[in-house]
């Protein structure tokens, strides 16, 4: 059996008396340390590795646009609050009062309760849209934002904007007030 020696640039030689496997698998690929190829440090821009932030922000971005969804559709809160002050209104009426008075007590009240938790659901989208959509600006300056991020974050907004201002509508009786009892 013969032996191996390293020459200056690290390979192994073989020369007479030496062995031929041992020179071969020091020649394979991936066999010296030198070989080896250096792991980036850098993500490649729109990969979302190494981008933890951009997850969250994409987290929030659906989070505003359901949100917005839910304040144009309704809300269990909302549903439940309203029933509450439709309860509230006929125990608190009188079996006496009038048409109208009835209408306002027990609807009135209800229909308000209705559009106010629309309306903070609205706000709390649109607040949540907004602050993905500036986030980048006090952010990582390199770093981009995802394109379907930016188009769902603006989907919240455009969402709650509209939800918002149906349920100003709906709290001030301009849309869907209630009936006029005479």
């Amino acid at each position: 059996m013969g032996t191996r020696t390293v020459d200056e640039n690290g390979t192994g030689a073989v020369g007479p008396g030496r062995d031929k496997e041992a020179s071969d698998a020091a020649e394979a690929p991936g066999a010296g340390a030198d070989t080896e190829p250096e792991p980036d440090t850098e993500p490649e821009p729109g990969s979302g590795k190494g981008n933890a932030s951009g997850a969250g922000q994409g987290a929030a971005a659906v989070v505003s646009a359901a949100l917005g969804v839910v304040s144009l559709t309704g809300s269990w809160p909302g549903t439940v609050a309203a029933a509450r002050e439709t309860l509230i209104g006929q125990l608190e009426t009188a079996a006496d009062a009038s048409v109208a008075t009835q209408v306002a007590e027990v609807y009135g009240d209800a229909w308000r309760t209705s559009a106010l938790w629309a309306g903070l659901f609205a706000l709390t989208a649109l607040i949540v849209g907004v602050v993905v959509l500036v986030r980048p600006a006090f952010g990582a300056p390199g770093r981009t934002q995802a394109a379907w991020t930016r188009s769902v974050a603006w989907a919240g907004v455009s969402l709650g904007v509209v939800g918002l201002l149906l349920a100003v509508l709906k709290y001030t009786d301009v849309l869907l007030g209630l009936p006029a009892a005479s």
